[in-house]
């Protein structure tokens, strides 16, 4: 389970140190795409393969479904940790996200996204300000 949020640097190569705590979880391979709200989704292996399955199972003759699973599947890439236990970023997935140096990773339960952190700051100041509505559409869910 990947919780929480932690700020980092890519270094020049585009490597980004993983958060200790999450290293485990991704010692068996990752995948990394193209993330909603022009973030990164970095999953384990397993679990991507989960989901890759259903996106590529999703109808083809729906322009929507179509479009999503180009957006989630296209981009996706293969990485590993390094014995430092860094990943790559790829660069056309950096250029994507806006990430170039100072990033935000944060754990949603089966993935990690990957935040420049300019961009998640902004993100997260409006989510703050919108709580309370956003809590009142999810009804009673906590």
């Amino acid at each position: 389970m990947f919780i929480g949020e932690f700020h980092h640097t890519l270094d020049e190569k585009g490597r980004l140190a993983v958060p200790v705590k999450f290293r485990a979880g991704l010692a068996a391979g990752a995948v990394v795409t193209r993330g909603l709200d022009r973030s990164l989704f970095l999953y384990p292996k397993d679990v991507w393969e989960t989901l890759a399955l259903k996106l590529a199972s999703l109808p083809i003759g729906q322009a929507d479904t179509r479009a999503f699973a180009r957006l989630m599947l296209a981009g996706a890439m293969e990485v590993d940790l390094d014995k430092s236990g860094r990943v790559t970023i790829p660069e056309v997935l950096r250029t994507y996200a806006g990430v170039a140096k100072d990033v935000v990773v944060t754990g949603l339960y089966d993935r990690l996204e990957i935040w420049d952190e300019a961009s998640w700051n902004a993100y997260a100041s409006k989510t703050e300000q919108d709580s309370n509505a956003i809590a009142e559409r999810l009804g009673s869910i906590v």
